[in-house]
């Protein structure tokens, strides 16, 4: 569905009707201790609001003082979780999404992962988590062209990536409700920036160590929390992505869990992950917030004065998103080799 003013009025109703009721709803009690360690010793690392799309809501993010895990507290319901997802991937803002995230944006750092995997494994087949409309898989041929690739995803857009030839086999739903189906069938399983949206990481991996075959390979890339840039730009570091992102794991943390896990941890990189975009985003982000809104259906729909104000001052304010788009290209081979890296990978060997 495209973004047109007759199919945002459309929805405004509904959308209209179900905040009436309030936002407390989408979240579940606080917790008082850490999901990873079990610790109570917890302090407020980031409150913030949607600053993505806007919607009504809250949202705080609580770090562990033992483990230094991060997590959303309190959590959002499943309903909330539909509600902050819902027409942000698909509906009104697929093509909006299918920019930030499709391929032009993404080949070189996945054609990057494909050769960082193939040193190790050059698999039969291989699955890809929370493949989307299966970017990854259509990237990673290129390196890989007699590996066989399966995309894994909650959404429908996973049946389109099949549709378009990006994938052999389309499994819709969680990878921890299907991995007793899937078990031992891969050599290679990859989780592109998934487990920060996982209700469950550990269970996840679980669920990875299951779908591999002895000896086959995981590939994780998530976003760094230890970032120095997490720290210097506060609410505005878009890694913090929320509502959506509900955990942020230090590399140490997950090393740690994979080898518990049954995994020998083969390689980690934090200069290669890094996606160039910390500066550009955050002032994305603030401009976002301070400009007159757009017209969205879970707002009033803003008047023509208002409408026409957005478009001069958005004009107005290009410049300076320009400026630190070039800052963070300018900047990447340095900031990728340094403790701002936004983003680090590890590469794991399920055990015989």
């Amino acid at each position: 569905m495209s973004r047109t003013p007759q199919a945002v009025a459309a929805r405004r109703p509904a959308y209209l009707a179900e905040l009436a009721q309030g936002t407390d709803r989408f979240h579940e009690p606080p917790r008082p201790d850490c999901p990873w360690c079990g610790s109570t010793r917890l302090r407020t690392r980031l409150r913030t609001t949607d600053l993505l799309q806007h919607k009504p809501g809250t949202f705080t993010v609580d770090q562990c003082e033992v483990c230094r895990h991060s997590f959303q507290n309190p959590r959002l319901t499943p309903e909330g979780l539909a509600f902050y997802y819902r027409d942000f991937y698909d509906g009104l803002y697929a093509d909006q999404a299918e920019k930030i995230f499709g391929p032009q944006s993404s080949a070189k750092r996945h054609l990057r992962a494909a050769r960082a995997l193939r040193k190790y494994i050059e698999p039969e087949s291989w699955l890809d988590v929370g493949t989307g409309r299966a970017h990854f898989p259509a990237v990673a041929r290129r390196v890989l062209p007699y590996t066989a690739f399966d995309g894994l995803d909650a959404g429908p857009a996973v049946e389109e990536g099949r549709r378009r030839g990006r994938i052999q086999r389309a499994h819709r739903g969680l990878l921890t409700d299907l991995a007793p189906r899937l078990a031992g069938r891969y050599d290679a399983m990859t989780m592109f920036h998934h487990l920060e949206h996982a209700v469950e990481p550990r269970e996840e991996l679980k669920a990875a160590h299951r779908v591999l075959r002895p000896g086959g390979h995981l590939l994780i890339e998530v976003p760094d929390p230890e970032s120095r840039y997490a720290k210097l730009l506060r609410k505005w570091w878009v890694p913090y992505f929320q509502p959506q992102h509900l955990h942020f794991i230090p590399l140490a943390n997950l090393r740690t869990e994979l080898r518990a896990l049954g995994f020998t941890v083969v390689a980690v990189d934090r200069r290669e992950p890094h996606v160039p975009l910390d500066l550009s985003a955050a002032c994305a982000l603030l401009l976002g917030h301070c400009l007159p809104h757009r017209d969205d259906p879970w707002r009033k729909a803003p008047g023509r004065l208002r409408r026409r104000l957005r478009q001069v001052l958005v004009y107005v304010a290009a410049p300076a998103f320009v400026v630190c788009y070039a800052a963070d290209a300018l900047l990447a081979p340095l900031v990728s080799r340094t403790r701002f890296s936004n983003a680090y990978r590890i590469i794991a060997r399920r055990n015989p």
